[in-house]
């Protein structure tokens, strides 16, 4: 994977929705939506089974077509034979720039579909690893 394009990514980016949000803390998903909010991003949770609730100062939602303002980036937690419907959604939002697959996620399909409508894609990495070894500390 290309260091530069995930810098790129990380510095541009100033909003993530985070599919598969959990509000357990000691789930990754959580760990890793309260440290990309703690770094400025602005982050919307993705759970169906929460959504409604608040989580991050942002009212949790059950999938993409949720959204109600534009976010750049879609963070995915969830195994990699569950990402395609994901990108399937994702690819009709309008604004989002970037499919993130987190640490362990990989899934072809997703990606083809993803750049095929000229959206980044980063598998297999974690934003939270990706932040302090490529940039250091955000301040936004």
């Amino acid at each position: 994977m290309d260091e530069d394009l995930i810098r790129s990514v990380l510095l541009s980016t100033r909003s993530v929705a985070v599919v598969g949000w959990s509000a357990n803390p000691d789930r990754a998903s959580h760990r890793v939506a309260a440290y990309l909010k703690n770094q400025g991003y602005r982050v919307i949770p993705v759970n169906p089974g929460q959504a409604g609730q608040m989580a991050l100062g942002e009212r949790v939602i059950p999938d993409l077509t949720a959204l109600e303002e534009p976010v750049d980036m879609v963070d995915i937690f969830r195994r990699s034979d569950d990402v395609l419907p994901i990108v399937e959604q994702a690819v009709q939002v309008p604004g989002i720039r970037t499919i993130w697959m987190q640490l362990g996620i990989e899934n072809a399909e997703a990606r083809a579909l993803a750049e095929r409508h000229g959206l980044g894609v980063i598998e297999n990495r974690c934003p939270a690893i990706e932040i302090p070894r490529l940039i250091g500390a955000l301040s936004r």
